[in-house]
């Protein structure tokens, strides 16, 4: 509508027509209008807008000046759903915070199994990256939203219209907290998923530590069964050369006592003087195979 000769006219006109408490109004570029609104939603569900346009402004400027009041209700809606988003997780976050929380403390202790801890973990690792994965589009969105109302309104070059607050002043008091918000919430779910994914490099750590020490100590059992069956195999090799030698002096003596009348030897003798011998080259024959089969 057309700008009326007094500025006292257009306040007496937004105060029935807008609510005080949340009334926003500026000149604009260069005074070419008076634009103002409350953001409020009427009983009809709509959200007004006043534009009182200077004599000489022409259309088209004025058909920008709607264009980007439009624009800056439009993103700025479009921004809140972010803002509704981070509302609607922070309960689970909360949740997710405290358990994380709690099994990072635990992990100081001796007495938590670091397996479970690790599955526990790990669970919560994945609840984060699930609400990272259904709020990252939103809240990326949100941040580019916020940046398109703030370059609209810097647009606009608004200056100070009866000591009013302008639209610049009410974003920053009444919309900007709530962006401020969502730039937290995501910052605080970032943080969340690296401290779970430190905290599980940590236990998982631990773990191959706690297995490596097992390892350790089943290879020193294996090292001592080792040293215990070589040397239960060395003392059945000399029962076997024994054995072994104790038949072969058995049969060579039968096949040297022929001999012993022809030599003047006695039997015993003989076999005597066998004994070092069979037992030696039995010694020698199963060192022999013994490498062998080495």
């Amino acid at each position: 509508m057309p700008r009326p000769p007094q500025d006292a006219q257009i306040a007496d006109t937004l105060q029935d027509w807008f609510v005080p408490e949340s009334l926003a109004v500026a000149s604009v570029l260069e005074d070419a209008a008076v634009i103002a609104s409350d953001f409020r939603i009427d009983p009809a569900g709509h959200m007004r807008m006043a534009v009182f346009a200077s004599e000489g402004t022409g259309s088209r400027r004025l058909g920008r000046i709607v264009q980007r009041l439009c624009e800056i209700e439009t993103y700025k809606s479009m921004s809140m759903l972010g803002f509704a988003k981070v509302r609607e997780f922070a309960g689970q976050l909360d949740r997710i915070d405290a358990e994380l929380n709690d099994l990072m403390a635990g992990m100081a202790g001796t007495s938590a199994m670091a397996e479970d801890t690790l599955h526990r973990l790990l669970d919560i690792s994945v609840g984060l990256e699930a609400l990272s994965a259904d709020a990252s589009y939103r809240l990326g969105a949100t941040e580019a939203y916020q940046a398109i109302v703030a370059q609209r309104i810097g647009a606009l070059r608004e200056t100070r219209f009866m000591a009013r607050q302008g639209f610049d002043e009410f974003m920053m008091r009444r919309y900007e907290p709530a962006m401020r918000t969502v730039t937290s919430s995501e910052t605080r779910l970032n943080k969340m998923s690296a401290r779970a994914s430190r905290a599980a490099e940590l236990l998982r750590t631990r773990v191959d530590v706690e297995r490596s020490a097992q390892n350790q100590a089943i290879l020193a059992s294996m090292d001592k069964r080792s040293d215990l069956q070589l040397r239960l195999q060395h003392t059945v090799e000399g029962l076997s050369v024994v054995a072994i030698s104790y038949y072969a002096v058995s049969l060579v003596g039968y096949m040297l006592y022929p001999l012993a009348d022809r030599i003047g030897v006695s039997k015993g003798t003989l076999t005597a003087m066998a004994v070092p011998v069979v037992v030696l080259l039995v010694w020698g024959l199963l060192r022999r195979l013994r490498h062998k089969i080495k």
